[in-house]
């Protein structure tokens, strides 16, 4: 696995030693990649319930709780630690959410999260769909948009994944691989049979 960046790992020896402020800094400095992991992942349907921001504050407060025994036995770089906890809680608020709906979000397609429809992700998309072309107006950004909805919700869960790791999150392959439990060479060969997938979805052959 990659190593933590020398800023992350000096707090988290800074907060071994026992320093608050070392703590509170760790945490902040996580906090926006843990809204864009969330948010590119939180159904809409939750929206007029669940802010990415909510579920953010309730994987911070566990980490500062669980953290000094994440500092005992650190077995994975601290971000991906965060990951995880941030997809144990998404799948919670999912799960109460359905509950309280009274049916299930899974037989339906849902629309992908409004994370994806950003600017960059918009600069992203069009790499997949033409190289020489870029969201410069209204009436392409939003055709961008639709193939690109469109194309991710036929790809399957696994494809979907590795692509929102690798090219919305801008994980490299090792973090990636280290996510989802894969070797590097199988996260590899995942993106790029993903990659192929979603250019043939968008009208490409993907060659």
């Amino acid at each position: 696995m990659n190593a933590e960046t020398s800023e992350t790992q000096a707090l988290l020896d800074a907060a071994r030693r026992g320093e608050p402020a070392a703590v509170e800094r760790l945490l902040t400095r996580h906090r926006e990649p843990l809204r864009r992991m969330i948010g590119l992942r939180l159904d809409p349907a939750l929206a007029p319930r669940v802010d990415a921001s909510d579920i953010v504050q309730e994987v911070l407060l566990e980490a500062s709780r669980r953290l000094q025994d994440y500092l005992r036995a650190p077995d994975m770089p601290f971000h991906l630690w965060l990951r995880h906890m941030a997809r144990d809680h998404l799948i919670d608020a999912h799960r109460r959410h359905r509950q309280a709906q009274c049916r299930s979000l899974d037989r339906e397609r849902p629309l992908l999260p409004a994370a994806l429809a950003d600017h960059s992700s918009l600069e992203l998309a069009a790499q997949f769909i033409d190289q020489e072309l870029t969201p410069a107006s209204a009436a392409i950004r939003h055709e961008l948009q639709r193939r690109l909805d469109m194309a991710l919700t036929q790809l399957s869960e696994d494809d979907r994944e590795i692509i929102l790791l690798k090219v919305f999150e801008q994980l490299s392959n090792q973090e990636a691989a280290a996510e989802l439990g894969l070797s590097e060479p199988a996260a590899g060969m995942r993106f790029v049979r993903a990659v192929r997938r979603l250019k043939g979805l968008l009208g490409q052959d993907g060659n």
